[in-house]
């Protein structure tokens, strides 16, 4: 008897599918269970900032932004420093990657970086293959490692990485690692450096969040260049050591 109730229930439970679309989610006008294929769109002004110290003052920037779903996005990413009175010295650089998510905190993104720096009788500029990594390592640090390969053949690294430390909900201490380094040394104008680690910059930067969209910030800056390519800055009569001081603003949209 058992079994002839649960067959029948199994009957009556088909007839009324077949009867009723709805009830199989498909009625016309009505949207699907769930809905994952949304794309959005964020950009962050990390880094909006006056610099002064070691070497002429100016203005700096580090921007990033990104379009897309949560497996998929494009990516754009663009620093750089304009000085205040010279030219010589500035520079700017613009990447264009697409990123696949790999892991919960991962993208593996791959695409191009287009660098341009200006000297003063010179404005020498660099095109690279750039594949890296963007996420969120333990311990809440927000890491960039990225390989570059030039027009060339020349290789190189860089390495980014930073976190947030809450003094208070508002007031928010960020400390920041940026390093890079060459495979192969590049003599060519505006971009020479000497094999292995070329340099590294340690920052420290103080913010108050008025929102969590604006927020400005004061800060300073360590930099330090080693090995061959101090020496070849001492040769150029450049400075290998660097401190300065920021004064910005934080934005994101």
């Amino acid at each position: 008897m058992r079994a002839l109730a649960l067959a029948a229930a199994l009957a009556f439970t088909a007839a009324a599918q077949a009867q009723d679309p709805g009830v199989r989610g498909t009625r016309p006008g009505w949207p699907e269970p769930v809905s994952d294929s949304e794309r959005f769109g964020f950009l962050l002004v990390d880094n909006l900032e006056w610099r002064g110290g070691d070497g002429p003052n100016g203005l700096a920037w580090d921007v990033q932004g990104w379009y897309g779903g949560d497996r998929s996005r494009i990516w754009l990413r663009s620093e750089g420093q304009r000085n205040e009175r010279l030219r010589s010295g500035s520079e700017a650089e613009a990447e264009l990657l697409y990123g696949r998510l790999v892991s919960p905190f991962f993208d593996l993104v791959g695409g191009i970086r287009y660098e341009r720096k200006w000297e003063r009788d010179a404005s020498p500029d660099r095109t690279s293959l750039a594949i890296g990594v963007l996420g969120l390592a333990p311990y809440r640090f927000e890491v960039a490692p990225t390989l570059y390969l030039s027009q060339d053949g020349d290789a190189s690294a860089k390495f980014s990485g930073s976190t947030d430390l809450l003094l208070t909900q508002r007031l928010i201490l960020q400390p920041r690692l940026d390093a890079n380094a060459a495979f192969s040394e590049v003599e060519r104008s505006g971009f020479r450096v000497a094999k292995g680690l070329n340099d590294a910059e340690l920052g420290v930067r103080l913010r108050y969040e008025i929102r969590r969209e604006l927020a400005p910030y004061v800060g300073v800056s360590w930099k330090r260049s080693y090995g061959d390519t101090a020496d070849l800055l001492r040769r150029a009569g450049e400075d290998t050591r660097e401190t300065r001081v920021f004064l910005g603003m934080r934005i994101w949209f």
